[in-house]
């Protein structure tokens, strides 16, 4: 039995538009579970980011509950949700958000500053390990304009994972790089996701889609289907990718 990690029940999102309301997202129950690599798909517009935003406390639903250890993300109060977002919740943007008058090592390190059960040194420490992880540790004193796209998205993993979170929310993370950098980026969050860690991702690219062992299927603000497969492994990537495309057309994606 898997361990759920997040749930959301009736999760509602809406804009005001042209003087009315744009209901983004409707009614919306799903549960995240606990080791998972879970996929957030669906076509532009669907409302996949508002999602990935309501249930990591980034943005506040307009109805509905978002429950993650016992507490409604959507009741709380701003100062208690960003200490979760750094203690609890880790975060990956299509956009890095790199600090550009920082060093690379700075950036990942900040985060572990500001968690204050944690000791400066133990912050170096763990900095350091993260980025020989990333394949990083050569460039860790440039800044990011002085280092590839690639380099910086390796980086940005590392910071989102500096204070060991519990579920790692991405949000096309993959979206601004080339193939070559996208499959470093993609090996790296595998790699994380079998040694434990929770991934929530959004992406609209097949092939990092892949990497989950669960997709879920947006469509109109409502999850409309759901794919469950086995834990990736690249030497079956070909039939694994043949079986999400043909899940994916009879979607009509």
């Amino acid at each position: 039995m898997k361990t759920v990690i997040l749930s959301a029940k009736g999760l509602c999102k809406s804009f005001a538009h042209n003087g009315g309301q744009l209901h983004v997202l409707s009614h919306i129950d799903v549960d995240i579970y606990e080791g998972d690599f879970t996929v957030i798909m669906g076509a532009s517009g669907s409302g996949k980011s508002t999602l990935l935003y309501a249930l990591s406390g980034m943005d506040r639903a307009t109805a509905g509950e978002v429950i993650y250890h016992g507490c409604d993300l959507v009741k709380m109060k701003e100062k208690e949700l960003a200490k979760l977002r750094y203690t609890d919740f880790g975060f990956i943007f299509q956009q890095m958000h790199l600090v550009s008058n920082l060093s690379l090592f700075e950036n990942v390190a900040v985060p572990g500053y500001l968690n204050k059960s944690v000791s400066a040194k133990a912050v170096k420490k763990r900095t350091d390990e993260l980025l020989e992880q990333m394949s990083v540790t050569q460039i860790k004193t440039h800044l990011p304009s002085q280092v590839s796209g690639g380099e910086q998205q390796r980086c940005a993993v590392a910071r989102a994972v500096i204070n060991s979170p519990r579920l790692l929310f991405a949000d096309e993370p993959t979206g601004a790089l080339n193939r070559k950098n996208t499959t470093d980026v993609l090996n790296l969050l595998t790699e994380l996701n079998v040694d434990g860690q929770s991934v929530l991702m959004v992406t609209h690219d097949i092939r990092a889609a892949l990497r989950a062992n669960r997709i879920l299927y947006l469509e109109d603000g409502k999850i409309i289907g759901e794919l469950t497969l086995p834990p990736y492994h690249a030497q079956e990537e070909k039939s694994r990718e043949t079986q999400v495309n043909a899940w994916l057309t009879s979607l009509e994606w």
